[in-house]
């Protein structure tokens, strides 16, 4: 019996310390295996916000792995193939992305940078819980899709939809 396919995910943003790096986490912690979630930045700023960390510990997350990274890493030779590319900020959103290997399926998934916040800490803490709270959600939604019966327009068309996916209101 065939092992189910994993398939690999790269969430990226400009500088690699915030939205980028939690939905890596989320992914990872919710698929139960079915994804590898990767993170990276254009203009990687090579360290993790503190408040990502804080936010992913608090909510008993792994966090030991997480890195800053630029996405050159990712299209190098020998990367590993990209099955789906989300842009998770607007300004990563309007770059020039490197040509990812394998074609991957990409959307724009736009979440505001809780580490642009600045104030004191109850709204640093509040926009750092929205960013994850609404990427939370689009991931939800993501897992609860049938990849292997979506051909590939079809598929691309729901992940695309996902980013339109808004913030509840209270």
């Amino acid at each position: 019996m065939n092992a189910p396919k994993v398939y690999n995910v790269l969430f990226l943003c400009t500088g690699n310390s915030a939205r980028s790096i939690l939905a890596e986490a989320i992914l990872n912690a919710q698929s139960a295996g079915r994804f590898r979630a990767f993170s990276a930045g254009s203009h990687a700023v090579g360290t993790v916000n503190p408040g990502t960390i804080d936010l992913l510990q608090r909510n008993h997350y792994q966090t030991e792995s997480l890195r800053s990274k630029s996405w050159d890493e990712f299209a190098a030779p020998g990367a590993p193939v990209m099955d789906f590319v989300f842009t998770v900020c607007d300004q990563a959103a309007a770059e020039v992305c490197p040509v990812w290997p394998g074609q991957p399926i990409s959307a724009h998934w736009g979440v505001a940078d809780p580490a642009a916040v600045s104030g004191d800490d109850e709204k640093t803490h509040r926009a750092f819980n929205d960013a994850f709270s609404l990427l939370s959600r689009r991931i939800s939604l993501f897992l609860c899709l049938p990849i292997e019966k979506l051909g590939r327009l079809a598929l691309t068309a729901e992940v695309r939809q996902i980013g339109h996916e808004q913030p509840a209101t209270v």
